[in-house]
């Protein structure tokens, strides 16, 4: 029998049978391992446990620790879904059911049926059914009139859809109990490994995402292999809730959204305000120390430039329609500041002595989101990113992007939060989503791979997730209660400088084309501000938050030295209010408790007489009495510190 060579991600090899499947080389390794396996990777294409591999390949088996792992999990728990929902709902009609962050979902045509808590309820139990029944996966290759004579007879015009994308190939299909679907697949090798489910909500969804589609059901579920894990991630979504940043940003008078302004364009209140502008300052003044200079560009540009850079015929869908004027000439709301920052290097010659220029600049930019993605400050259509461009020479551009790295990572852990790492590459079978040439994206690929490298940084790769121009590092941070998020990001761009002709003088005198780094640690205000809400839930560092102190006389009596410690404050650059509302002062202090002030300086007659405040600490209570130019001492190394209370 033909043999061929395995080679495991230790750089190990081994010989197997042509035709031996993940599962058995599995078992090959440990039964442990083969018991917790749920697909393969095979040359980093994830398959079927039970599907044989017949050439040489690099084979990993994947797990529930692998994301790849999870991901065939819940792609199979959502077949099990349809399955459930077929069952008690005969007659209905699926379009796509994919794996996601967190769980999966389907997409259900139910005709004039509305599901509810009691339905899903019902299709709950009845995967628990079906899951106990341990039936396998099984996969089938079929021709393409075969799968369409399927679906004809079933008449389930969503999947003929689907298929006419793929007319004249092999159609693959997966059966399971009674249910068939069509499926690229992986699956588990049974619906036995399916253990704790809970399904979460449902929402509606046009099929496809067309607006002019109709409007499906979208069945949210999740499924783990313990139960202690569903009860923890259950945990985590009341604790989301009671952190939700809409809620928390009302009741502290951070953001508004209202119709009358337009949906998604935040309006910053004056405490909110606050929170911009103290990371605004901390970020100007790390750019300030690294070379960065600052540079400011207009909300609106002259829709050429983009056609130029190709946001505009790339991004064409998520942006607000052209603005064209009397005379023909056509504006469009900036979607990205970048080709503006590019016309400012262009305005002069270069030299290589100039180099690396770093422009930085806070610069809002409009995308028109579709109006079901809208989500608070998370997803928003006006925004403002702190955003640079650097452009340097090629033996710069390794060390540029190790201190943009490390810019990224400094800010992320004033912030108390850890950070993982995204190598986000191109997708070499869907070309036609990059611009650029080929050599080019292969010289940035290997450079931001050596910088990983050499940085040590803990990464996996992302093939499919690099920017139409280039290849990026993007940085994924975890969050107080385990919640992931893909924030600041750094981008290697060969492709703009020759799309812009733009160019300096080298040392031998030649014109030469600079790299571009494209670079946003927060990523943008709105969403960053709306993950801190919630990572702090809504208990930010000190030098963060926007009431620093308030002072509460305890009587009328001392009002006026309470004044005094105010304005005393205020001179000081701490932030305070006055309280000298006519209430005890047990309800005041249970009142500013709630609303996350971290101190509280409560003034009696004592205090008045010897010039000192008494300390109470948001969550620890009271730290007695203190003269108030030492707890003002106090309150600025705190600040300078950034220290992190979260």
């Amino acid at each position: 029998m033909k043999k061929i060579t395995i080679t495991f991600p230790d750089g190990s090899k081994q010989e197997f049978d042509s035709g031996s499947t993940g599962g058995q080389i599995a078992e090959t390794i440990s039964r442990g391992l083969a018991k917790k396996a749920l697909s393969v990777s095979v040359n980093g294409e994830v398959w079927d446990l039970a599907r044989p591999i017949t050439e040489d390949a690099t084979v990993k088996i994947l797990t529930w620790e692998n994301p790849e792992g999870k991901s065939t999990y819940w792609h199979s728990s959502a077949h099990l879904m349809a399955e459930a929902v077929e069952t008690l709902f005969p007659g209905a009609k699926f379009g796509i059911g994919p794996a996601i962050e967190n769980g999966f979902y389907y997409d259900i045509d139910m005709g004039e049926h509305s599901l509810t808590n009691e339905d899903l309820s019902a299709i709950e139990s009845k995967m628990v059914e079906f899951a106990n029944r341990d039936v396998p996966y099984k996969r089938e290759e079929v021709p393409w009139e075969h799968a369409v004579e399927y679906f004809t007879k079933k008449g389930d015009q969503y999947k003929l859809e689907l298929l006419d994308e793929f007319k004249g190939q092999k159609i693959s299909m997966y059966h399971h109990g009674n249910f068939t679907d069509l499926c690229y697949g992986p699956h588990l090798s049974s619906t036995g490994k399916i253990r704790f489910i809970k399904l979460m909500s449902v929402a509606g969804a046009y099929w496809r995402g067309n607006e002019k589609n109709k409007m499906l059901q979208r069945i949210y579920g999740i499924t783990f292999p313990s139960k202690q894990e569903l009860d923890e991630y259950l945990f985590r979504i009341e604790e989301a809730k009671r952190r939700d940043h809409r809620r928390i940003g009302a009741e502290m008078e951070l953001f508004l959204l209202t119709p009358k302004v337009g949906s998604g364009l935040a309006l910053w209140m004056p405490k909110g305000t606050v929170i911009r502008e103290e990371l605004e300052k901390f970020l100007r003044d790390e750019q300030r120390k690294r070379g960065y200079q600052p540079v400011v560009t207009p909300h609106i540009a002259n829709l050429e430039l983009y056609k130029t850079s190709g946001h505009y015929p790339y991004y064409k869908d998520s942006q607000f329609a052209p603005i064209t004027m009397e005379s023909g000439e056509q504006f469009l709301l900036k979607p990205m500041n970048c080709p503006h920052h590019h016309q400012i290097y262009a305005a002069r010659p270069r030299s290589y002595r100039d180099l690396p220029i770093r422009l930085s600049e806070f610069g809002t930019v409009y995308r028109y989101e579709q109006s079901g993605e809208l989500n608070g400050l998370i997803r928003v259509r006006g925004l403002t990113q702190d955003d640079a461009h650097i452009y340097c020479a090629h033996d710069q551009l390794k060390e540029e992007i190790k201190q943009t790295v490390e810019l990224t990572q400094f800010v992320f852990h004033t912030f108390g939060m850890e950070v993982s790492t995204r190598l986000s590459f191109r997708d070499n079978k869907n070309t036609e989503k990059y611009g650029g040439d080929m050599a080019f994206w292969e010289q940035a690929e290997r450079e931001i791979k050596e910088v990983a490298d050499e940085m040590k940084l803990d990464y996996f790769v992302g093939i499919g997730e690099a920017s139409f121009y280039g290849p990026k590092i993007d940085f994924m941070v975890k969050d107080a209660i385990g919640r992931t998020w893909q924030l600041g990001t750094v981008q290697v761009d060969y492709v703009m400088p020759e799309r812009f002709q733009l160019e300096y003088t080298g040392s031998d005198g030649l014109k030469h084309r600079p790299v571009i780094i494209h670079r946003a640690p927060f990523g943008s205000f709105e969403r960053f501000i709306g993950i801190l809400i919630e990572h702090y839930a809504g208990e930010f560092p000190l030098w963060l938050t926007p009431v620093q102190t308030v002072v509460l006389p305890i009587t009328d009596a001392q009002a006026e030295y309470g004044i005094k410690v105010v304005q005393d404050l205020k001179n000081a650059g701490i932030r305070t209010e006055l309280d000298d509302r006519n209430e005890k002062i047990g309800y005041k202090i249970r009142d500013w408790e709630m609303k996350k002030v971290p101190y509280m300086l409560i003034v009696g007659e004592k205090e008045k007489a010897s010039g000192t405040v008494s300390v109470r600490q948001h969550k620890k209570g009271d730290l007695g009495g203190i003269a108030l130019e030492t707890f003002i001492s106090q309150i600025h190394e705190e600040v300078a510190n950034k220290s992190i209370t979260v």
